[in-house]
């Protein structure tokens, strides 16, 4: 999905301030931001950031006579493929809720015949006022879609429901709202996340993967179209909306899950999955006794992607990934090989690079044809890249 017009409305809350992130993300997968925002918005946001980030004029007044003669409201409300309202307000809510129209958000949001996406945020006790939980079902059977709100620390020092949803959690919501692409009727498993292997009840062997590739991915490939299983290990970043979770900790949990996964058109492997477990992990927290130190003794794990790769269920595109310290190329093109896959996407991940739990990456294609060098990049456009390029394989 590219190239989308959407409209987003900016109310008036702490939470205005990642709707400028939100514009940025957007801005990146191609579509076309156009903004609009509530008087209340502008103390917390300035129309000049909002414009600038947007590269697009900001909307504010519903009496203004230039916006009037040029483009009035209800065109405004109805150029757009989506409407969005991040932070959705309990104002703002329960203006939509009930058909109020005293203002131009208002006034747009009630003229619009396009889909409604709103991302609440507001305090906890607001959110979970009976009015609020009222307009909320309101807005659900008018068909209005939700993202969030999450559960956390807010601004005002409570705790609980009301934090606005993530840039890209709004993001992918749309997408999904918008979804289709080339990839529409493709099923796609995406694995990621590390793996946790026990030691005993306390203890387990890891990597310092976030996740926040193998999720990056899966969000790429909703925006394309794509039926998404996610198989994920206890990743540090939060999984995307709109996919088939599975959630997994350790590598024979992972393997059992792409197995048990039906019909399954592109496998992708980003998962780093620990090598070694430990052979007989205790049931008790092993304790220090003076006596010396515990003896582990190691087993090799199953190999998720070569298993896969020779199953007669085979998908038809296997990608693998292939995170290296040294000699990466060489590495990773003996990888492909070795585990019998299509592709293999190498990255250096040394201390160094700053890669291995970092917002970017820097990868290399690795495929029959060759070794293809993409530049550093955030791993969100990492991930846009490499589903047009499955799209295109598959399509071409």
């Amino acid at each position: 999905m590219t190239g989308k017009t959407l409209l987003l409305v900016i109310g008036g809350g702490i939470a205005a301030f990642k709707s400028l992130d939100l514009i940025r993300r957007l801005r990146e997968r191609g579509h076309r931001v156009v903004p609009v925002l509530t008087a209340a918005a502008t103390e917390f946001v300035t129309p000049l950031s909002v414009s600038a980030l947007a590269g697009e004029k900001v909307f504010q007044d519903l009496f203004d006579l230039n916006d009037e003669a040029e483009m009035g409201h209800i065109e405004l409300s109805r150029a757009a493929d989506l409407v969005i309202v991040a932070p959705a307000t309990a104002d703002l809510m329960a203006k939509m809720a009930n058909g109020h129209a005293n203002d131009l958000a208002s006034t747009l949001l009630m003229a619009t015949d396009k889909q409604v996406l709103i991302a609440p945020s507001m305090n906890v006790r607001m959110w979970e006022h009976p009015a609020t939980q009222r307009n909320l079902e309101t807005l659900k059977k008018d068909g209005i879609l939700i993202s969030g709100p999450n559960e956390g620390d807010m601004a005002c020092g409570e705790f609980g429901f009301g934090r606005m949803a993530e840039p890209m959690e709004i993001l992918a919501a749309a997408e999904m709202a918008l979804n289709d692409g080339p990839l529409k009727g493709t099923h796609v498993l995406v694995t990621s996340g590390p793996t946790h292997e026990p030691i005993d009840p306390v203890r387990y062997i890891a990597n310092r993967s976030s996740g926040a590739q193998g999720t990056a991915i899966a969000q790429a490939l909703l925006a394309q179209g794509a039926e998404v299983t996610f198989i994920t290990g206890p990743a540090d970043v939060p999984p995307p909306m709109g996919v088939n979770l599975v959630a997994v900790q350790t590598a024979a949990e992972m393997l059992d899950a792409v197995q048990n996964t039906p019909n399954v058109d592109v496998g992708i492997f980003a998962a780093a999955v620990a090598d070694w477990r430990v052979a007989s992990a205790s049931d008790q927290k092993i304790k220090k006794d003076g006596k010396g130190l515990p003896v582990l003794e190691f087993a090799e794990n199953p190999d998720v992607l070569a298993t896969i790769c020779a199953s007669t269920a085979r998908p038809k595109l296997v990608i693998g990934f292939a995170a290296e310290t040294q000699n990466v190329i060489e590495n990773a093109t003996a990888k492909r090989k070795r585990k019998g896959c299509d592709w293999i996407v190498a990255n250096d991940v040394s201390p160094s690079t700053g890669i291995m739990g970092g917002s970017e990456n820097d990868v290399t294609l690795i495929s029959n044809a060759g070794a293809e060098d993409w530049p550093r990049m955030d791993k969100s456009q990492v991930a846009t890249r490499l589903a047009e390029k499955i799209a295109a394989a598959l399509n071409g």
